[in-house]
């Protein structure tokens, strides 16, 4: 007979198993019937589950909304994180974005990505969950350029924080606008390339031509504030 701990072994592990069959239910649910159509008899169905064990682990259908969320995001990031710690150069972290973007395509998320994003701006429970969620993606971006701008006479006039955002933003929002104008999205992945590029020429500038440039940017930054 098994012991006591042993049952309670068994089922907090049955526990964790059901939860995470919801959460991954969820986002199937999203990413084949959009945000409008996932209710909780479709998650349970798309879970096999009983739709009573969706208010059981999470309450509500927006609370789970929220920890698939979330649980997705964390699930993506982590190999991400990992594959930034091997970027040396600007170019190279365009380039693993670019790769990031072809494998959410390819695994659907950008379609869950877009009926979150939708479902946020009436919904601030939902914007919350969702803004959490993409701070998960902009914080190792946002410590992957401090790293790669450290020595850069550029990192001087440069917004870290802000760029992060930017970065992120403009991968996110690549990410949706390639399925109405796939070319445009190219050539602006290209414009992000060569403004790789232009950095990197500056960082290969002599001492004269830094100094100069390090001035203007100085006095270009004290103009604008």
């Amino acid at each position: 007979m098994p012991s006591v701990t042993g049952c309670r072994g068994l089922y907090g592990e049955a526990v964790a198993d059901t939860r995470q069959r919801l959460i991954d239910g969820t986002i199937e649910t999203i990413r084949t019937h959009g945000l409008n159509g996932t209710t909780a008899r479709s998650i349970a169905a798309t879970a096999g589950v009983n739709q009573a064990l969706v208010f059981y682990h999470f309450g509500t259908v927006h609370d789970l909304l929220q920890a698939a969320c979330l649980a997705a995001t964390q699930a993506r990031v982590a190999p991400f994180v990992e594959r930034l710690d091997e970027v040396t150069d600007l170019r190279q972290l365009l380039a693993l974005g670019r790769s990031l973007q072809a494998d959410e395509r390819a695994q659907g998320n950008v379609t869950v990505l877009a009926q979150m994003l939708a479902g946020a701006q009436a919904d601030p429970k939902l914007a919350e969950a969702t803004a959490t969620a993409l701070q998960l993606w902009i914080a190792p971006i946002e410590s992957a350029l401090t790293r790669l701008l450290a020595d850069s006479p550029v990192a001087e006039v440069i917004d870290t924080p802000g760029l992060a955002r930017a970065v992120s933003a403009g991968f996110v929002g690549l990410e949706l606008y390639e399925g109405v104008d796939p070319e445009g999205t190219e050539a602006a992945l290209d414009a992000l390339d060569r403004l790789a590029v232009l950095i990197e020429v500056v960082d290969d500038l002599g001492p004269i031509a830094l100094r100069a440039l390090r001035g203007k940017l100085r006095r270009t930054t004290k103009k604008s504030r």
